[in-house]
């Protein structure tokens, strides 16, 4: 090996190597990670139900937020669209706070940001801030969640927002999310989380406090709530959470939750259609082409199952994407769904696959767009590929899979937000967490045997269906049924006379 001296042009001292440290240099102190335990997640359970958890991490600034276990799929004795109105109702005037902006204004002194998101099972209020101001934020918090002012001017401009939202989610180009609503509303007919995310509009003007406050007293209760927190101390945490929330009265009065909905996901498959005139999505100078949306859908498995495990390796091996992204390996285009359908038939718009997974029931679906006239085409192609899911499943392909399954996963939980979330979600649905390493053994545990077997056992159910646009060529229901019970996954040949 050479012996490097750092005589030369630096001068300094000839013929030390630089393996010696220098004389007369402090010894330095190298950070260390003290065993992981202090980056595992903590959770404390106080009493009235209410969860605590926390992952520590480096940074000044948190993510703290209360998770409920509330979302539309709660909504089944109550006016449709509570879950939407108190979502955008978040971070209103409270007991404390006068006004949206004097929550914003506090926010801002510990250079904070606010945000609350409902989905089918859990609404989600969040604060990012610095880490000092963990007292004022979960004061603030607790404020929001549990005394909201819900003031009549307020309700009233909640209105207008969901007027504004709904007709903006008509004309959007992209119908995914309301693809995603009508495939949820077919494979759980009027049950759970086949119920309305959105508040339908006969309702908009039907709601009020009263109506509210009666689903509130229900719902937003300790027990059904998490309050977590990354990148600060749990011991501070769960101060602050016995100092604002605990044996804290809502504004609704803190008698007993009476009838809480707990019912389980009845999953019933069956088809909704919608026939739309698609051709004035996009008014332009190169508007988009006039496309029908098809997706199929099947019972997959709840997230709490072992079988969740290859059901995201399956998704992620089926993939897709949109036919105008194009690229490398890096970019998913080895998946099946580019691989097989995209690729072969140019005609098609999109294709991808989708996973949907809640605490007792899942759903796995793929998303397809053409030309009105290639409709039947395009359903069986999609019925092919699911019936091809059951047949051989490639090493390459699989190892491929669970490959980009990790790093996805690891990706995304470099990002603090998505931790947060993770952690919230996860002590909610079971009081532990499992950490990003067990799920990576989890998915390495995956073999070619799984998929086939989770697959074999999905097929065996009814279909679900949703489809949007000109629907002239669409298969009946009946005939994706059989196609999708079938070896090949053929639709039934249709003879007519006239063409």
């Amino acid at each position: 090996v050479p012996h490097f001296s750092s005589g030369g042009a630096g001068g300094g001292y000839p013929g030390v190597p630089l393996t010696q440290p220098l004389p007369g240099l402090p010894a330095p102190a190298f950070a260390a990670v003290d065993g992981q335990e202090k980056f595992e997640t903590r959770v404390t359970a106080l009493d009235g139900g209410l969860r605590v958890a926390s992952q520590n991490k480096f940074g000044q600034f948190c993510t703290v937020g209360v998770l409920i276990n509330s979302g539309s799929r709660h909504e089944t004795k109550y006016l449709s669209g509570i879950s939407h109105f108190l979502e955008k109702l978040a971070f209103s005037s409270t007991a404390q706070f006068g006004s949206k902006d004097e929550i914003l204004l506090t926010l801002e002194k510990h250079g904070g940001i606010c945000d609350c998101q409902a989905s089918r099972d859990t609404t989600m209020y969040a604060v990012s801030a610095e880490a000092k101001g963990l007292d004022t934020v979960v004061n603030l918090l607790a404020d929001v969640v549990l005394q909201p002012r819900l003031s009549d001017e307020e309700i009233e401009m909640t209105r207008l927002a969901i007027r504004f939202e709904l007709e903006d989610l008509n004309m959007r180009p992209d119908p995914e999310p309301l693809l995603t609503e009508m495939i949820h509303a077919a494979a759980y007919r009027d049950n759970t989380v086949g119920l309305n995310r959105f508040c339908p509009v006969e309702n908009i003007e039907k709601m009020d406090r009263k109506i509210l406050h009666s689903y509130l007293k229900n719902y937003y209760t300790p027990d059904r709530m998490v309050l977590a927190g990354v990148g600060i101390e749990h011991e501070q945490l769960v101060e602050c959470a016995k100092k604002y929330l605990l044996g804290v009265n809502p504004v609704w009065g803190s008698a007993k939750s009476k009838d809480i909905d707990r019912s389980v996901a009845q999953y019933t498959g069956g088809i909704i259609k919608v026939e739309k005139d698609m051709s004035n999505v996009s008014l332009g100078p190169t508007p988009i082409p006039e496309l029908t949306h098809i997706m199929i859908g099947l019972e997959s498995c709840s997230f709490l199952e072992d079988d969740f495990i290859p059901f995201a390796v399956l998704n992620m091996m089926m993939g897709g994407g949109g036919s105008f992204s194009a690229g490398g390996p890096g970019k998913g285009m080895f998946t099946r769904l580019y691989l097989n359908v995209l690729n072969r038939h140019h005609w098609m718009y999109n294709a991808t696959s989708y996973h949907h997974s809640y605490e007792d029931t899942g759903l796995l679906c793929i998303h397809a767009s053409a030309d009105p006239k290639q409709v039947r085409e395009m359903v069986e192609i999609l019925t092919k590929e699911f019936v091809l899911m059951s047949g051989t499943v490639g090493e390459v392909e699989l190892e491929r899979a669970k490959t980009q399954l990790k790093s996805m996963l690891m990706m995304n939980l470099e990002s603090r937000p998505v931790i947060f979330e993770d952690v919230g979600r996860q002590v909610l649905a079971t009081s532990t967490r499992k950490l990003p390493h067990e799920l990576c053994d989890l998915i390495n545990n995956v073999k070619a045997s799984d998929i086939k077997r989770v697959v074999t056992k999905m097929l065996r159910n009814k279909p679900a269906v949703a489809a949007l646009g000109d629907l002239t060529e669409l298969p009946t229901y009946e005939h994706i049924q059989a196609a999708l019970s079938s070896k090949d996954g053929q639709l039934p040949r249709m003879y007519r006379l006239f063409r």
